[in-house]
């Protein structure tokens, strides 16, 4: 095919153990899906209808590369979240046949420009600004849930200049991974190639320049990485 200009350069993560690598078609986020979470941020945890956003694929950053910090912030935030990565998609996807669609697992940062976010929700606007930026996602290499199997039970945390931030169980999430595929294929056709990124624990805090961070999700994933 003749394109006018370059074609984008296409997105993609580490496999664990293998020289493939993951396309990446969509970033998909649920917010407030931990209890304490929602409690920090003054919001409910709302089951029947969780809350969505998007990141650009090309948001994610890999490799443990260094992470720029973001212009138009003075509060930049960490959260730390599994990564679900979907090898199929559809619409209107049965809780009940929903894992079949995962390809993988890993472990990642939603990175939110907080101060944006609380002026956006003040003025009733999108969150676009706040939480789709570029490096905006910086995500592990995956494993494969046919080597894993699909973890109900793991130890989700991040340290950040070697303190503790963030610690939970993701069996403490509200919705689990089958229910948030539910829930996003009656708002999207999902595709091969989406990330999930399923909420952070409470815990969310500032970073800054110079600060090294260290995530982990329990014998499946690290990611660590340096704000610069």
């Amino acid at each position: 095919m003749n394109f006018v200009i370059a074609a984008p350069a296409v997105s993609s993560l580490a496999i664990h153990a293998s020289d493939a690598r993951f396309p990446v078609h969509r970033i998909y986020c649920i917010g407030q899906n931990y209890a304490l979470h929602a409690k920090e941020m003054g919001s409910p945890v709302d089951r029947e209808q969780p809350v969505f956003f998007c990141k650009p694929a090309d948001a994610i950053v890999t490799g443990d590369a260094d992470v720029a910090y973001p212009p138009a912030t003075q509060d930049l935030h960490h959260e730390v979240e599994m990564i679900v990565a979907l090898a199929a998609g559809g619409r209107d996807i049965a809780v009940e046949r929903a894992l079949d669609a995962v390809f993988g697992y890993g472990v990642g940062l939603d990175l939110t420009r907080r101060d944006l976010q609380a002026l956006a929700k003040k003025a009733g606007r999108p969150w676009d600004t706040a939480k789709a930026f570029d490096h905006s996602a910086p995500v592990s290499a995956l494993r494969r849930a046919s080597e894993i199997g699909h973890p109900r039970h793991a130890r989700l945390h991040l340290t950040v200049n070697d303190e503790l931030r963030q610690d939970t169980d993701i069996a403490e999430m509200a919705s689990g991974v089958a229910e948030i595929i539910h829930h996003l294929s009656g708002l999207f056709e999902l595709k091969p190639g989406d990330l999930i990124f399923t909420g952070t624990p409470a815990g969310v805090a500032a970073l800054q320049r110079g600060d090294r961070f260290r995530a982990e999700l329990e014998n499946i994933a690290t990611l660590q990485g340096r704000i610069v």
